[in-house]
């Protein structure tokens, strides 16, 4: 019997990230009771504490966040801030390095599971430990975004050198999209880009681990370990446990349960997205055109401060709910009533909605998202991707009715060759045991590091 491992989590001060991580965590804990030390912002533990399973083996370790000029007080993560202020909170997460290295020095951890630091490697170095550059983001989506900084936006439409797929291509638009992002980085002479860190990362760490799995991207897997000459693994969907239900998670049960099975649309985007306003406007409006009941769960958008606000003119039918605050995603996907899920398409979402038996509709916004949906909906098949304007990147009204009831069609349509897609990529991640098998090849694939 071999020893647990000791494992330290540093993931970017961003919900998605510390909750994904998280997830991976608590399976660690639980396939070999491996020790788990979570270095997050201190003030950010109270935010994710109830998603540790196994606080006996998982121990959080508070960062002091140092403040950084231009960063409002108390601000840790990318919710608390304005999307153009993000790149400050990689400022302060740069700026905890000393911390790490202590923490690393102290606790000597076999391994660190990071992300966005790209220091990291060197720190980790210093002191024995083997570095995981863990993506929370799809291998297909890595291979594509990940470019020198000289890409042009006609290089980001196409696919790089050597790329496994040919159906996968992004709009004007969205290479725009990528292309700005890709240069934006911290405030300063010197600082890294935002592709550059990524780049370093994947260059620098000792192994690449994705929450994906081989039936669906193991091309993909190939394509980046020949690129960076390193392992490249799989940590299978690592699916979170269902989340236990408060009393307040009960009224969504409660209005579902107003519906035929299969009737109601829900909607989604995930924890950092926000729309313009015209944009969320269209949403709704599309929406209203389905003649369906809905539940739109979206951060305000742009500039606005309440959902309320930012409503369409003009009378609804009141078939729909549009609720500004988190919604319980799994309760929602697996009601009966619920019969399609209209998803932004990040990572995690689109597995979660895998497992469902919802019809998938794509709507993705930005960054890996475009990537992900041409993935499920044109090389899988599995959802339908709604159409937008090529300049604009602007889903219409008419083009969110036209994608649901597409989805819905079932009478020898597309709806019905989607359905049977979907199915069988539920078949394979239903299987029993199908996660835990993951895990368990990687905790071996660790020990082979060492």
């Amino acid at each position: 019997e071999e020893s647990p491992l000791k494992i330290m989590m540093f993931p970017w001060f961003a919900m998605g990230h510390l909750t994904t991580f998280l997830h991976i965590s608590n399976k660690l804990a639980q396939r070999g009771g491996h020790r788990i030390f979570f270095a997050v912002p201190r003030n950010s533990i109270a935010r994710v504490r109830h998603l540790n399973r196994f606080p006996e083996l998982i121990e959080f370790l508070p960062l002091a966040v140092p403040h950084v000029e231009g960063l409002p007080a108390g601000a840790e993560l990318t919710a608390d801030v304005p999307f153009p202020m993000i790149p400050l909170i990689l400022t302060a997460m740069d700026l905890t390095r000393p911390q790490i290295e202590d923490l690393i020095s102290e606790l000597r951890p076999n391994f660190v599971l990071f992300d966005f630091s790209h220091w990291l490697p060197g720190s980790a170095a210093k002191f024995g430990a083997k570095t995981v550059f863990y993506n929370t983001i799809s291998a297909a989506a890595v291979g594509w975004l990940f470019r020198d900084l000289t890409a042009t936006v006609d290089d980001i439409m196409r696919p790089p050198p050597g790329y496994p797929s040919s159906g996968i291509k992004l709009t004007t638009q969205e290479a725009c999209a990528v292309h700005d992002m890709n240069k934006t980085g911290p405030p300063g002479a010197g600082e890294l880009k935002f592709v550059e860190r990524l780049e370093a990362c994947a260059r620098d760490c000792d192994s690449m681990v994705f929450k994906s799995y081989m039936e669906l991207e193991s091309q993909y897997f190939d394509f980046l370990s020949k690129k960076y000459s390193k392992p490249v693994s799989p940590a299978g969907p690592v699916l979170p446990e269902a989340p236990k239900l408060d009393d307040a998670d009960g009224k969504w049960s409660e209005w579902l349960d107003k519906f035929e099975s299969k009737s109601v649309i829900y909607c989604a985007f995930g924890s950092e997205a926000r729309l313009r306003t015209i944009q969320f406007q269209e949403l709704i409006l599309g929406l209203e055109l389905t003649g369906k009941p809905y539940l739109v769960a979206a951060k305000p958008p742009i500039g606005a401060e309440t959902v309320e606000e930012a409503m369409p003119e003009g009378e609804l039918s009141g078939r729909g709910v549009v609720h500004g605050g988190w919604v319980p995603q799994q309760l929602m996907l697996s009601h009966p009533s619920t019969g399609c899920f209209v998803t932004h398409c990040g990572w995690g979402s689109l597995f979660e909605g895998i497992l469902s038996e919802c019809q998938l509709v794509l709507m993705p916004l930005f960054a890996d998202q475009p990537i992900n949906a041409r993935l499920m909906g044109g090389e899988l098949g599995i959802g339908i991707e709604m159409e937008k304007g090529d300049e604009d990147g602007m889903f219409r009204k008419e083009s969110v009715k036209k994608a649901v009831d597409s989805a819905l069609d079932f009478a020898g349509g597309i709806g019905a060759k989607i359905r049977a897609n979907h199915a069988k990529w539920r078949e394979v991640m239903m299987k029993d045991g199908f996660d835990d098998s993951y895990i368990d090849d990687l905790i071996l694939k660790f020990r082979a590091l060492l």
